[in-house]
């Protein structure tokens, strides 16, 4: 077997997974009628070298992730029963359809990650509002787990929201990391520390209320080892931007490997391999 390749059925790693977003991949084929770069070769390149699962966010307007990317990577992680499938998006959206059709043909994925962005939004920036927003989520939560489907949702680092987020019915939280990137873009100020505190407050509220932590935005090679040391309990983080901003130098392989052992750092002792 090439020592590159790992078993499609082999244990994945544990602790923390790395789901590794593909949506940029999609970005830069879309701007040509080529079909490359291939988003199937992206993602296979990715799980070879080890990454735990694959994410897509495709929006209605189809900027980047497509609906037979959504329908061919569902295809492709059938080849990879131990990683996971994660599909995020506005379940008033496009999002319910893709999981009520994937799981009418026996390709449910593992995971659907509810995020409240606008149509038209450039990126996600902001978490559910449960007060406002819960009562029109709870179904489509209740759907999307009858389907067999764990339902993550997009939060903010607000430790009174987590009680909320399980009444509604999610398994999980997925904690919205760009404040965090943000202030650790200024290594070791007073802002990094109040942010790491803030996000560690919400995991232990998230798991005291019975949920999962998920964690993803803006997360990168830099800022990943910190976050993961400080924030207990973090199941899956999900890295697309800087992840592929990485791979232009480096190649995806060796990126996800990168990012394997940013991960792996994190459960070290502090100062381990310095």
């Amino acid at each position: 077997m090439n020592p590159l390749v790992l078993d499609p059925a082999a244990p994945r790693h544990a602790g923390t997974a790395l789901s590794v977003n593909v949506n940029k991949v999609a970005l830069l084929r879309n701007t040509r009628h080529l079909g490359i770069p291939s988003v199937l070769r992206a993602a296979t390149l990715c799980l070879q070298a080890g990454a735990d699962g694959i994410t897509v966010h495709p929006r209605p307007d189809e900027r980047h992730i497509r609906a037979h990317d959504v329908h061919e990577l569902a295809a492709l992680m059938k080849d990879w029963p131990q990683a996971e499938y994660n599909i995020e998006g506005n379940p008033f959206h496009n999002l319910m359809g893709f999981i009520r059709e994937l799981s009418s043909q026996g390709m449910r994925p593992h995971q659907a990650t509810f995020v409240p962005d606008g149509e038209g939004q450039f990126t996600s920036d902001h978490g559910w509002n449960l007060a406002a927003d819960g009562e029109r989520v709870k179904p489509l939560i209740d759907e999307c787990r009858a389907l067999g489907v764990r339902v993550s949702l997009f939060m903010d680092a607000e430790p009174g929201a987590m009680a909320l987020a399980r009444a509604v019915g999610a398994d999980r939280v997925e904690l919205y990391t760009e404040p965090y990137a943000a202030a650790a873009a200024e290594q070791g100020t007073p802002r990094q520390a109040e942010q790491l505190a803030r996000f560690a407050a919400a995991a232990r509220a998230a798991h005291a209320a019975g949920l999962g932590v998920n964690a993803g935005h803006d997360l990168n090679l830099q800022n990943l080892t910190d976050f993961l040391r400080a924030v207990p309990g973090v199941a899956e983080v999900s890295i697309g931007h800087a992840l592929v901003a990485d791979a232009l130098e480096h190649g995806l392989p060796e990126t996800v490997r990168a990012y394997r052992r940013a991960i792996a750092a994190a459960a070290a002792p502090a100062g381990a391999g310095r």
